[in-house]
């Protein structure tokens, strides 16, 4: 698979199919909490206020989810709109999917919330991933159930 094969869905939590929403939590559980082995509720009330951006390889849905993301309105998590939940499949990794995922929630944020900079938490050994993509860090590290996290913060263009 490649980036180029990623068809992208874009939805506010209001209008996301049932299909979608568990394949997302799916997702999220297979990576947050079984790959990475971290207990901890995913499940935190800010999903109904976001976008969510899901990418798959096929554009009729009937593929596995292979990178998601979602993008939280300001006020709810950070004073800035944020993206978070950031994952893709293990299958598409190295491929070239994250970048793409980030870059495509990047554009779809500046849609929604335009002259706004966008934040995220990122784990600590992927502050130079989101480095690439312009973040910078903001403030001090810190714990979140158990793996180091950053705040990064990416300015307005």
């Amino acid at each position: 698979m490649t980036p180029e094969q990623i068809h992208w869905s874009f939805v506010h939590y209001d209008r996301i199919a049932a299909d979608d929403l568990y394949d997302l939590l799916a997702l999220r559980q297979r990576v947050f909490v079984v790959e990475q082995r971290c207990v901890f509720l995913d499940t935190d009330g800010v999903d109904r206020f976001s976008w969510h951006l899901l990418g798959r390889q096929s554009a009729a849905g009937d593929e596995p989810l292979a990178a998601y993301l979602r993008i939280v309105p300001p006020g709810r998590r950070f004073q800035e709109p944020s993206i978070g939940r950031v994952v893709t499949a293990p299958e598409v990794r190295r491929t070239g999917v994250g970048r793409v995922l980030m870059l495509e929630g990047i554009r779809r944020t500046r849609e929604i919330y335009p002259g706004q900079p966008i934040k995220l938490s990122a784990q600590r050994h992927l502050e130079n991933f989101y480095g690439s993509l312009g973040f910078v860090v903001s403030g001090e590290p810190y714990d979140e159930d158990g793996i180091p996290h950053i705040n990064m913060v990416l300015a307005t263009r």
